[in-house]
């Protein structure tokens, strides 16, 4: 079993570092807040720093799962950073959504220190970390995968890598481009039953089983009808992952249209007091125009 720190304790990694203690390894956490860090400490019987370097001195994988690129770069860099007190040879593990510029910063730095960085953002949710069945995509150099995937193995229901250093992001933008119409079009078609006076949940039981079926659709139709958003993937972390969606587009010569027009409803949904809402609170935006 492997030496372990895990950096960044929210709604993923707070659940993610306790699968890697299940699976037997040593782990060491770190937290801005340090309360949560002691929380999770004495329910998982792990340990925990009060610096990313304290936690990532002699461990062998450091995880990180924190908010943005400035969040990052801050728990890897300077004296009190990561990389300060990572071994030669030692394996950064990144899940933040984070853009593939920084990605490639970073896996540089790391280099310089003979220390290895993988890029392996998350997909899956709150859920999914919760009963360890993310779906994580990585970049980096292949020897550093290998000996990565077995520890991330204690959270995923797949893991893979998809090429050089920054392909991990570029698939995580593939994922949220994918969700963001897949949410517009299925709260259409919840607006659109609900406005023809039809039970919402029988429309989905049949139309969930055809061409139509989602993971959106089974996970998020139930809550949609409701009306409740108080959960999930925040609105506002939805469009800083499509800001890096569109950015990198207009580097790589990409067509998003559909992409930079869910944005802007999702600007709406933030204009409606939104921001902190699951990102299946696009509906709220149609029935305000009700």
């Amino acid at each position: 079993m492997a030496k372990c720190a895990f950096l960044g304790l929210g709604v993923m990694g707070y659940p993610m570092a306790g699968h890697l203690v299940a699976a037997g390894h040593e782990v060491t956490v770190y937290n801005r807040t340090v309360s949560k860090a002691e929380s999770w400490a004495d329910a998982h019987k792990g340990a925990f720093a009060a610096t990313p370097r304290e936690a990532a001195d002699g461990a062998d994988f450091a995880m990180a799962c924190v908010g943005n690129d400035d969040d990052l770069r801050s728990v890897c860099l300077g004296e009190d950073g990561a990389f300060a007190g990572m071994k030669p040879g030692a394996i950064f593990v990144d899940h933040t959504t984070v853009s593939a510029a920084v990605t490639r910063e970073l896996y540089a730095e790391a280099d310089k220190r003979n220390i290895s960085f993988v890029d392996a953002p998350i997909s899956g949710g709150q859920a999914g970390a919760e009963n360890g069945q993310l779906s994580v995509m990585c970049g980096g150099d292949a020897g550093a995968y290998q000996r990565a995937e077995p520890v991330i193995d204690a959270y995923s229901k797949i893991c893979r890598r998809i090429g050089e250093s920054g392909a991990g992001q570029m698939t995580k933008m593939c994922n949220q481009i994918a969700i963001a119409g897949l949410v517009q079009g299925l709260s259409e078609a919840l607006h659109f039953a609900e406005r023809a006076g039809l039970d919402g949940r029988a429309v989905v039981e049949v139309i969930s089983q055809g061409a139509a079926g989602s993971w959106q659709m089974a996970n998020r139709y139930e809550t949609m009808l409701d009306d409740h958003f108080e959960h999930g993937f925040a609105v506002d972390w939805m469009r800083k992952d499509l800001d890096i969606c569109l950015r990198t587009a207009n580097e790589t010569g990409a067509s998003l249209p559909v992409t930079a027009l869910v944005d802007q409803f999702y600007k709406d949904v933030q204009k409606l007091g939104g921001g902190r809402w699951d990102t299946s609170a696009l509906i709220k935006r149609l029935r305000a125009m009700d």
